[in-house]
């Protein structure tokens, strides 16, 4: 998640999912454990939010970069928003790895799949579908698909999937995702703005594991499969397209 990304891109985040089997428990004293030592941490990270599904560490937005935990009845998260420097995207996700386990009393066997996900914004306006169309699609043979008269292309999100590694144990997907609605970015003091066009890439490696300690060896192995990708598809394959569409469209 370097410099040249950010300068692409409105936003660029790192987010971060454990995928559990069981409920996790969500007493008082265990979730507010948990978010003091990760505030302890990582300092700016000190306001505490209930959401309808979830209990959440966030900082406060700053120059548009913050940071999240969030925990939900299965799940743990976590993100990054514009981070300074690569190492910065990942601090946070490494920490709830080395410490979650424990406070939140996670088995290996619970384990459902670890998920990092690379997600690139692209603030866009008019027919996102046609531009993602325009910028993807358009002079391929799937194009022939939307050729009836006084058509307009109304959906266009391209989705794949890949295996990747020797053992193809890690899946891959690269997505992107078209809104014409506004959102409301997270955080205190957000304001409402026009929703961008996202392109993710989110790599999933299935549990179970066979320890928790394993679970940062876990992340590594998907970090150096993100960051390739990242490099050698993502930005030339789909960032960089749809931002000249966009271009040519504005």
């Amino acid at each position: 998640m370097t410099e040249s990304y950010k300068a692409l891109c409105t936003d660029v985040y790192v987010n971060q999912k454990v995928a559990l089997k069981m409920d996790l428990p969500r007493t008082r004293e265990t979730i507010l454990d948990l978010f003091d030592r990760i505030r302890r941490q990582f300092p700016r990270m000190d306001q505490f939010r209930r959401y309808r599904d979830e209990l959440a560490l966030e900082s406060d937005p700053d120059d548009g970069a913050y940071s999240w935990v969030a925990i939900r009845s299965s799940s743990i998260r976590s993100g990054v928003v514009n981070p300074e420097e690569s190492a910065d995207g990942y601090r946070l996700h490494r920490c709830l790895l080395e410490i979650a386990p424990y406070f939140l009393s996670v088995s290996p066997l619970d384990v459902d799949y670890v998920e990092l996900l690379y997600g690139f914004d692209l603030a866009a306006g008019g027919n996102h579908d046609q531009i993602v169309f325009e910028a993807l699609i358009a002079g391929s043979p799937l194009a022939g698909l939307l050729d009836a008269h006084d058509s307009t292309v109304s959906d266009c999100q391209p989705l794949f999937g890949i295996a990747v590694g020797e053992e193809g144990r890690v899946d891959a997907q690269f997505e992107v995702k078209t809104r014409g609605r506004r959102r409301q970015v997270r955080g205190p003091g957000a304001e409402q703005t026009p929703e961008p066009i996202s392109v993710y890439l989110t790599v999933r490696r299935y549990g179970p594991v066979g320890d928790v300690k394993d679970l940062p060896e876990v992340f590594n192995e998907l970090v150096a499969h993100g960051e390739e990708l990242v490099g050698s598809s993502v930005i030339p394959g789909l960032v960089i397209p749809i931002r000249q569409a966009i271009t040519m469209s504005s």
